[in-house]
């Protein structure tokens, strides 16, 4: 029987459990998007009994910053603050990963001062973007990627992950219902992940073969001619060719959770389980776990490799300390 206890090697990486702290907004970044002493205190204390620890989402370019307070890894001048903040999630003996962001669409000129990137036009207003963009501008966001990759390393993380769901730009590259392009980046399944590979191979090419690249897929959009288990598993396949280290299973266009499993321990374990018959990389399933056993049925029943607790820790910060000592 696996233990979420047990220590999990990734890579040159030894994981000291298969708890993850999941990337969740904390609203503790200062005003110019910048590492605070709040955010440090806060990352300190939810990362105690982590094994791996992942940083909110920070967007890697101005034009793609989602919201107001978003923490920021546009700039070098970022730096110095995320490297304190690696280095207080290291502390505590967990291994410290940043998410990387580009909000595509879903942000506005009034949030970034500019006009906003997408991957086609659309009936829907919400998600249709000011530009739709040319092989120019995706070839900028790969670069953009890339320095961002760069940065995480300067700041001394032990990785990055990929922000491919909950509506951003590379799950609307992913999405059909948000690509209808009919270029080599539109159609099939095989082209709409093309951004993806591409970012994977530059920042593969950045970080070097040690340290860890994640990839957080919005798997399913759970919404009429959106994406499909199909388009998961080839995605999933192509990921881990790619050098994907670890996948990060998540909701698509329908956000971090769906209303129809909101009862489930694990939202999208069925997904997981079916992705993993098909990889051999790690797989995070998150969504609702809040119960230890749950936690480790999910890791038992060939559903998830490692378990992402967000909101129960959010509620508690010492609830991994609770589970994890009655497991001894």
């Amino acid at each position: 029987m696996k233990n979420i206890n047990d220590k999990m090697i990734v890579g040159k990486f030894t994981l000291k459990n298969r708890l993850v702290l999941p990337p969740m907004a904390s609203a503790t970044s200062g005003e110019q998007d910048t590492v605070t002493d709040k955010m440090i205190n806060y990352y300190s204390e939810m990362s105690k009994d982590i094994g791996l620890t992942i940083v909110e989402h920070s967007y890697i370019s101005p034009e793609g910053k989602a919201h107001q307070g978003q923490l920021s890894i546009s700039k070098e001048d970022d730096v110095e603050g995320l490297s304190k903040l690696a280095n207080a999630i290291q502390k505590n003996g967990a291994k410290a990963i940043i998410q990387l962001s580009h909000a595509g669409s879903v942000t506005s000129e009034s949030v970034t001062g500019y006009k906003s990137l997408g991957a086609s036009k659309l009936a829907d207003d919400k998600l249709t973007p000011d530009i739709v963009m040319t092989t120019k501008d995706i070839a900028n966001v790969v670069n953009g990627f890339r320095l961002a990759a760069k940065r995480a390393m300067m700041a001394g993380f032990d990785g990055v992950e990929l922000h491919s769901a909950h509506k951003y730009l590379l799950n609307q590259f992913y999405s059909p219902i948000t690509n209808k392009r009919s270029d080599e980046y539109g159609g099939a399944i095989e082209n709409r992940i093309r951004l993806h590979l591409e970012i994977i191979k530059s920042v593969r090419e950045e970080i070097g073969k040690d340290k860890l690249i994640l990839l957080r897929l919005g798997a399913l959009d759970y919404m009429e001619n959106g994406s499909l288990i199909e388009d998961a598993v080839c995605a999933a396949i192509a990921f881990e060719k790619a050098g994907v280290d670890i996948l990060d299973v998540s909701g698509g266009l329908c956000g971090y959770m769906v209303k129809s499993k909101a009862h489930l321990q694990g939202y999208f374990s069925v997904e997981t389980k079916e992705m993993k018959k098909h990889i051999s990389i790690p797989v995070i399933s998150t969504g609702g776990i809040t119960n230890s056993d749950a936690a480790e049925k999910l890791i038992n029943s060939d559903c998830a490799d490692l378990i992402g607790i967000g909101r129960v820790m959010k509620k508690d910060p010492m609830w991994a300390s609770k589970v994890l000592n009655k497991t001894h």
